[in-house]
C-alpha cells in the first residue's frame, strides 16, 4: 500500500505540471502538436496503468467490453475509479459487483427526463 501511496502521488503531481503546462501559450510550432500527442499517450498509458492496480481482472474485462459499446459511460466509470483511488476511497481493489453498482449510479445521474410529443391526429381522405 505504502508504494501505491507514493505511486498515486506522483500521478496527482505529474498531471498537475501538465495542466499547468498546457494552461501556457497557445502559439506554437509543428513539434508542440507531436508533444502533445506524447503527453496524451503518456497520460492514457498512467490511466491504464492505475486503473490494472485498482480492478480485478473480472472488472478489467467488462469495462473493457463496456468500452466496446459504449466508449463515453466506460470513461465516465473510469473517471470514477481513478478518482476515488486518488482519494484514497478504495480499500480493495474494484471488483465486478462493485462495477456495475457505479455503472448504475452513473446511469441514475445521466437519465435525462424523456420529452413525447403527442401530434394531434387528422383524418385525411387522401391514403
Amino acid at each position: 500500500p505504502m508504494d501505491e501511496d507514493a505511486e498515486l502521488e506522483a500521478l496527482r503531481q505529474k498531471r498537475m505540471a501538465e495542466l499547468q503546462g498546457l494552461g501556457g501559450g497557445g502559439g506554437g510550432r509543428g513539434g508542440d502538436g507531436e508533444q502533445k500527442a506524447e503527453q496524451q499517450r503518456q497520460m492514457e498509458e498512467r490511466r491504464r496503468a492505475m486503473l490494472t492496480n485498482v480492478l480485478t481482472p473480472e472488472a478489467r474485462e467488462r469495462l473493457s467490453r463496456i468500452h466496446l459499446v459504449k466508449p463515453d459511460k466506460a470513461r465516465g466509470v473510469e473517471d470514477l475509479i481513478i478518482n476515488a483511488a486518488q482519494r484514497g476511497q478504495l480499500r480493495e481493489k474494484v471488483d465486478e459487483q462493485h462495477l456495475i453498482q457505479l455503472l448504475e449510479q452513473l446511469s441514475q445521474k445521466q437519465q435525462k427526463p424523456k420529452i413525447t410529443i403527442q401530434r394531434k391526429q387528422r383524418f385525411d381522405d387522401d391514403f
